[in-house]
């Protein structure tokens, strides 16, 4: 079995990596290895600041896409919609036109009986 050597940590830092270990790793000493680990294999260093957080970067986004839900409701309003009422009076006024010329228009004719009467 390793030994083990004392290192000497203030109070309230102790008091954190052991709440931390705890929910995370079965030992201090575990939980001491794998903290040692990630920042040597990731070559990183404890005091840098690895970039926005997740929450940061969840909150931009949901600016974002706002952002666009508002621009696409406007163009429905502003282009879409007058768009599609343009579009309908059109086409009644066609129908409309139709309507009217097929009246005019006589397509078939009743076939009169001529009956030989001699």
């Amino acid at each position: 079995m390793d030994s083990f050597i004392t290192i000497r940590f203030k109070r309230k830092v102790a008091k954190r990596f052991q709440t931390f270990s705890k929910t995370h790793f079965k030992t201090h000493t575990e939980t001491m290895e794998h903290m040692l680990d990630f920042f040597f294999y990731n070559e990183i260093s404890p005091k840098e600041k690895l970039g926005p957080t997740g929450r940061t970067i969840e909150t931009k986004l949901l600016k974002r896409i706002n952002a666009v839900i508002a621009i696409m409701r406007d163009v429905e309003k502003t282009q879409t919609k007058p768009t599609a009422v343009m579009m309908q009076s059109l086409f009644e006024v066609y129908d409309a036109q139709n309507d009217v010329v097929e009246k005019k228009q006589v397509r078939f004719r009743e076939k009169q009986n001529s009956t030989n009467t001699d």
